[in-house]
């Protein structure tokens, strides 16, 4: 029953869906690990990076990328400062994030999630305002936060998109990273901060609607860079493995996309981020939208099922031309301009692109 309970949930949590490979990296682990760690950080690092245990249990690659970066964001959070996973959108923040809070506590649920409308009560406390009304402040009138809740019991939590928060709400951040104390003066009582307990916090460094770190709050954290991948075939090796195990739990009808799909969509891609084609030859508009990893990911998802409910289940330049457009097209001035000009430099030229020309040329 429980295993027919947790088929049916959308997007199950890393500690549920990695549950296999968390155990059985657990019960070969036998190196030093900080107090109240599930696993050590080699241990950590084996599962967000992938690789074979002694048993020849292969653990799965979680992310695609430079190994030092994934050591050094481990190495900060046995220390007493936080980690800032800092980079464009969609460069697996959020996912490493949340894997790392998987692995370390067992636990990644204990999440704020940044909004403009975020507030002090989110990140501290709140309260419930019926036994509030009914007794005044105590402790079951007391709501307590997922910061709250990761101080007491020593585990990580995460705080999403940390610069879409307000200025003078991150700033709340400021005496739980520094003092590890979480005062509540209306019951003269505190919570003190668990051995175990860290902060994640995720932001973009280009996006639009986001408020700048103070000087006191940047100091309070380990910033750690992700990137964007290095070179064409580890993006399409992150975006085959990513749209392969979504497809799978969204229960898209059809098959994987074909390599060729992915790289053509990963080319384009990065030829628009970075201005020019893929052997240096032609200069291009730069689109104003982000065009990352994850959108590419999106792009092909949306592609299988308009190929698996509207076609035969195989993925053709028709059923990505609509996406493409709607990812690159973010601004309908500027950006319509950049892609009908790559459409007649790039694709046009291109022998084996003919297919996804004339898939482009009839949605216009």
């Amino acid at each position: 029953m429980v295993n027919d309970a947790m088929s049916q949930i959308l997007r199950q949590h890393a500690e549920q869906q990695f549950a296999e490979e968390l155990e059985r990296l657990g019960k070969g682990d036998n190196r030093e690990r900080p107090h109240n760690w599930r696993l050590s950080p080699w241990a950590v690092a084996t599962y967000l990076l992938g690789g074979t245990l002694d048993d020849g249990f292969q653990v799965s690659a979680k992310y695609i990328g430079n190994r030092r970066l994934i050591e050094t964001a481990i190495a900060t959070l046995a220390t007493d400062r936080g980690l800032l996973l800092f980079g464009v959108p969609g460069t697996a923040k959020s996912w490493v994030a949340e894997h790392l809070a998987a692995a370390i506590s067992g636990d990644s649920t204990l999440l704020v999630q940044g909004t403009a409308g975020t507030s002090e009560e989110q990140l501290r406390y709140g309260w419930n305002y019926a036994e509030l009304l009914a007794k005044g402040p105590s402790a079951e009138a007391l709501v307590a936060s997922p910061m709250m809740r990761a101080m007491a019991l020593g585990k990580i939590a995460r705080v999403e998109e940390l610069t879409r928060i307000p200025a003078d709400v991150q700033d709340t951040l400021i005496t739980l990273l520094s003092e590890k104390t979480l005062p509540v003066p209306e019951l003269a009582i505190e919570t003190q901060a668990q051995r175990g307990f860290n902060v994640i916090a995720t932001a973009n460094n280009r996006d639009k609607g986001i408020n700048e770190l103070s000087s006191a709050l940047k100091r309070r954290f380990n910033t750690v860079i992700l990137p964007l991948p290095d070179n064409e075939d580890d993006e399409v090796a992150i975006v085959s493995k990513r749209v392969a195990e979504m497809g799978r739990a969204l229960q898209l009808p059809g098959e994987p996309p074909a390599l060729k799909e992915v790289r053509r969509v990963v080319r384009i891609f990065r030829e628009l981020r970075h201005g020019q084609t893929e052997d240096g030859k032609t200069r291009l508009k730069v689109s104003s939208a982000t065009l990352s990893t994850a959108e590419a990911i999106s792009v092909l998802n949306s592609g299988l099922a308009l190929a698996g409910y509207f076609g035969d289940g195989v993925l053709r330049a028709t059923d990505i031309a609509a996406s493409l457009s709607g990812a690159i097209v973010k601004d309908p001035v500027q950006d319509a301009v950049v892609w009908s000009e790559y459409q007649e430099t790039v694709i046009k030229e291109r022998s084996d692109w003919k297919d996804l020309y004339r898939a482009c040329k009839e949605l216009n």
